[in-house]
C-alpha cells in the first residue's frame, strides 16, 4: 500500500471515527461473529488481534465473552476510542502486526482486509499467518461479488477511501495458499456486492 492510500484512509477513517461510535453493529454481522466465537471457544482458543478494530466494538464483544483481545487500526482516532474501552490498542497497518511482538490463537478481521491493494494481498495473508499460533484460526470479512480494485468515487467518506474486491472463487484461490478453509458463507447485504465470511485455520 503506498504511503498516500495510507495517509488517505488514516484521514477517512478519523474524520469518520465519532460518527461509526454511534452506529449499531449491523443484523447481518452478528451471526459470523457469534459463529467465530463459539468455533474459538469450542476449541479452547482464548488470545485473539483484531485487524483493523475500528472503534473496538467487536473487540469488546469477544473480551466479554472472556477472550484476551490486542486491537490494531491505521486511525489514530479509531484507537483512542479502542482505548476508551478498556481494549489493548496500537497504531498499527496489516504490514506491521510483527512489531506487536506477540502470537495469538486467532485473527478477527471484520472489512478492513478490502482496503489492501491486490499486489499486496499475499504481503498481508503471509503478515497473519505469521503472527499466528500453530492450528490458530483466521476470520476475513469482506464485500465482494467482482473483481475490481481503485478508490470509491461514490464513497460517502471523505477523502474517498481504496477498496478491492474478489469474485467468490478468486477470494478462496488467494487465501486458499496461507490457509486451510474451514467455510466460506455468502452473505446478502441488500447493495451492490454481497458479503464474504470466510474461516481458516493457519496451514
Amino acid at each position: 500500500m503506498t504511503s498516500e492510500t495510507k495517509e488517505i484512509l488514516k484521514q477517512s477513517y478519523n474524520n469518520c471515527a465519532h460518527e461509526r461510535e454511534k452506529n449499531e453493529v449491523q443484523e447481518w454481522k452478528v451471526k459470523p461473529r457469534a459463529s467465530f466465537l463459539k468455533l474459538l471457544l469450542n476449541e479452547g482458543k482464548s488470545t485473539l488481534l483484531d485487524v483493523g478494530a475500528g472503534t473496538g466494538k467487536d473487540s469488546k464483544f469477544f473480551m466479554n465473552n472472556n477472550i484476551d483481545v490486542i486491537a490494531v487500526d491505521l486511525s489514530d482516532e479509531m484507537i483512542k476510542l479502542c482505548q476508551e474501552k478498556g481494549i489493548e490498542s496500537y497504531e498499527s497497518d496489516f504490514y506491521n502486526l510483527y512489531q506487536i511482538g506477540k502470537k495469538v490463537d486467532a485473527v478477527w478481521s471484520m472489512n478492513s482486509l478490502l482496503h489492501v491493494e491486490k499486489a499486496d494481498l499475499n504481503l498481508v495473508l503471509q503478515e497473519i499467518r505469521s503472527v499466528l499460533n500453530p492450528l490458530g484460526l483466521f476470520f476475513m470479512g469482506v464485500y465482494g461479488g467482482e473483481d475490481s480494485e481503485g478508490i470509491w468515487q461514490d464513497d460517502i467518506y471523505t477523502p474517498h477511501r481504496f477498496f478491492s474486491s474478489y469474485t467468490d472463487e478468486n477470494i478462496k484461490q488467494v487465501v486458499s495458499n496461507y490457509f486451510e478453509l474451514i467455510s466460506f458463507e455468502r452473505i446478502e447485504t441488500g447493495g451492490k456486492y454481497h458479503f464474504q465470511s470466510i474461516i481458516m485455520r493457519k496451514k
